[in-house]
């Protein structure tokens, strides 16, 4: 790629004159204030005129615009043809679009702007009068190529302009589409501030033996801005604010990094009296320009943005750029502080950072190669800041413990406060065991394998001739507190873990057990007459006893299931038909004898 410097001869004076410019476009240049040609407009215009491909690195606000705006529209009145201008965000190009048509109004070419926000209807009428200049977005561009309202066929000057943010807001695949919809025999020309990687291989691609203009090298910040970093804690950073805004009485631009975080802010700047707006993604089209209108009209003195005013917008008169929040990408520092210091005016740029973000500081200073003057700002919390490798100071107040009672309410309790306890405490006496209000408290150690207390097997064992004792845990007594009458706790030892079928099956069983034993009253004295002996009734009472131990229903009845769930019980010596059986038909009250 060839490298172009004009050389200009010694004691001579350069202005638009010395570029070739037709003498019809002197007349409307200097109808617009516009007398001597800023360094990359030197440059760029007599290489543009002679239709070579070109690539354009300058610093914001140096007249870009300008730079291929007037040699385009000098080759599109003379060799016919369309001009395709794209540009990343839609207040960028309507500002294109409005600086292009000053130009080619005055010499009968028409200018047509095509953004999305808008509707598409509003945008057709100028597309049906066949203009010479397009401007565009690259969504609303591809919409309407896919919807075959608008040629690219008869494009002879293609600019790309902020290629670099184009490609970091994703616009590769439509940047490619647009190439393939315009002709080959055609004048590329690509222009930014800073010319990553992906710029490069595009403009190897796509463009013939390009041309390199850098005026300035890659990410080279405007001379007349006063850069500065304040190290300061997030917390602080309002007020720091409210101190500069009293500082500086002129136009403030603020960014911020998010679109939620410019709202936020915006709405605690208000509060605080002042008048300010917002502009980022969220907002509508028509919300945005009012925002701008208003900002460059003096209505609104401070504008809160993200990175979507950051490039090309061309505000005149601001006094400082805040970076509320430092930027993701280090290349978007450069073009949030060339919002001020434009037209050879000064400005000032402050940038807030905390300890923690040295080394995005450091990414900063490389890219702009500059050293950035730092100012530690004391912290109203914590005294003042050190380096990050040290220890903070033991004045700083230690925060607040976040903790939860067993009713789930947060409860703040302070660090220097909290004592480690177990959750429950260990008992001595039985009335600590229970809770105020009765309850009875959780134990300490809870064994899972252990069989709950309601189906534990009560004791048959008799205390003082009294009913049978019930079983207890283990961290409970009896009444008199003796030990002999301690019972422990029934492991089951054929639990599973949690299967729910073994479960219910061995809950079944364990109520089953713990049910009280039936006694079966059988007649001794016939049973010793059928037997035709004589039967000890010590042996007759080992029998019923024996009987007394089944476990389950009763063998000479057949239990059934009803459909509302309760049981029923026929003899085996009935029918077992299903015809014959019937249920006990139920009779009223009020049809009762």
């Amino acid at each position: 790629m060839l490298t172009k410097d004009l050389v200009i001869p010694p004691g001579e004076r350069v202005d638009f004159s010395n570029l070739g410019i037709k003498e019809s476009i002197l007349k409307i240049i200097a109808s617009l204030g516009l007398k001597t040609p800023t360094p990359i407009q030197l440059q760029a215009i007599p290489a543009i005129l002679t239709g070579e491909d070109l690539v354009g690195i300058a610093q914001t606000g140096t007249g870009k615009t300008f730079a291929f705006g007037i040699p385009m529209l000098q080759r599109i009145a003379v060799n016919k043809g369309r001009g395709l201008v794209v540009l990343p965000t839609r207040e960028l190009a309507g500002q294109v679009e409005k600086s292009l048509h000053k130009i080619g109004d005055a010499l009968g070419l028409r200018t047509a702007l095509v953004i999305g926000g808008e509707s598409v209807y509003k945008q057709l009428p100028a597309l049906r009068r066949k203009p010479h200049i397009i401007v565009a977005t690259p969504g609303r561009l591809i919409d309407l190529l896919n919807r075959k309202t608008i040629s690219l066929n008869n494009v002879s000057v293609l600019v790309f302009d902020e290629a670099d943010m184009m490609f970091d807001m994703g616009f590769a695949p439509q940047i490619e589409e647009i190439m393939k919809s315009v002709p080959k025999n055609r004048q590329t020309l690509l222009f930014s501030a800073t010319m990553p990687i992906a710029v490069m291989k595009l403009a190897e691609k796509h463009l013939r033996t390009p041309i390199r203009i850098e005026v300035a090298p890659s990410g080279t910040t405007a001379s007349l801005v006063d850069q500065e970093i304040y190290l300061i804690s997030r917390e602080d950073r309002f007020e720091q604010l409210l101190l500069l805004l009293k500082e500086y009485r002129s136009s403030v631009l603020i960014f911020v990094r998010t679109k939620h975080g410019a709202s936020k802010l915006t709405k605690k700047i208000k509060a605080e009296k002042y008048q300010a707006a917002e502009i980022h993604s969220n907002l509508s089209f028509s919300q945005r320009q009012a925002s701008l209108a208003g900002f460059r009209n003096g209505k609104f003195r401070i504008l809160v943005a993200t990175d979507v005013a950051a490039r090309g917008l061309d505000i005149n008169d601001i006094e400082l750029v805040l970076n509320y929040d430092l930027p993701d990408n280090s290349e978007d520092y450069v073009h949030r502080i060339g919002r001020t210091a434009r037209a050879g005016k000064k400005g000032k740029a402050i940038s807030f950072a905390t300890p923690q973000q040295r080394r995005e500081v450091l990414k900063i200073e490389q890219l702009i190669r500059k050293n950035l003057a730092v100012k530690k700002i004391i912290s109203s919390n914590s005294g003042s800041f050190t380096d990050s490798s040290q220890k903070k100071i033991s004045s700083i107040k230690r925060p607040l413990k976040k903790n939860f009672d067993r009713s789930g309410r947060p409860q703040n309790i302070s660090r220097e406060r909290v004592v480690n306890k177990k959750y429950v405490q260990p008992t001595s006496n039985k009335e600590e065991n229970y809770t105020s209000l009765g309850f009875k408290k959780r134990a300490e150690y809870i064994d899972p394998t252990a069989t709950p207390e309601y189906l534990q097997v009560k004791s048959r064992t008799r205390v003082d001739n009294k009913r049978p004792v019930r079983a207890m845990n283990k961290y409970s007594k009896s009444s008199n507190d003796s030990d002999a009458d301690f019972v422990p706790l029934m492991h089951n030892p054929s639990f599973d873990g949690g299967n729910r079928f073994a479960f219910r099956r061995n809950l079944y069983q364990l109520k089953e057990a713990a049910k009280p034993k039936r006694r079966q009253y059988n007649n001794s004295k016939s049973k010793i007459a059928n037997n035709k002996g004589t039967v000890k009734l010590a042996e007759v009472k080992e029998e019923n006893h024996a009987s007394s131990r089944r476990v389950g229903p009763r063998k000479d009845f057949k239990t059934g299931v009803r459909t509302s769930g309760s049981k029923i019980f026929k003899s085996k010596e009935e029918n077992r038909s299903p015809s014959s059986f019937k249920a006990k038909s139920f009779t009223p009250r009020h049809k009762r004898k």
